[in-house]
């Protein structure tokens, strides 16, 4: 059987590297990636079974991208968990609106 495959995105390279390991020590596959596109692009060929997403990166954040994700067939299935620094009642409830 193979290993859980989990998808990273952070657009800080050490928040990746941590989670990366930690991961992995578990015997989980993990690919990473650093942006919204990225993340996107990667999901296409990786297909994984679960992403843990940034919420705040540049140029396309991780709403965005779970907006995206929710209105694919392909993808509105796989679960989102978010990685943030914002722990307000808003930010909690703007990421259950669009799937996480």
């Amino acid at each position: 059987m193979s290993a859980p495959r989990i998808l990273v995105v952070d657009d800080q390279l050490i928040n990746v590297q941590l989670l990366k390991r930690k991961l992995e020590r578990h015997n989980l596959a993990v690919t990473a990636a650093y942006s919204g596109q990225e993340a996107l692009d990667s999901i296409r060929e990786h297909k994984p079974e679960l992403i843990l997403l940034d919420v705040m990166m540049p140029e396309m954040d991780g709403i965005e991208v779970c907006r995206r994700l929710q209105a694919n067939d392909d993808t509105k299935s796989i679960p989102v968990i978010f990685i943030t620094a914002r722990n307000t009642k808003e930010g909690k409830i703007e990421g259950l609106a669009v799937g996480a």
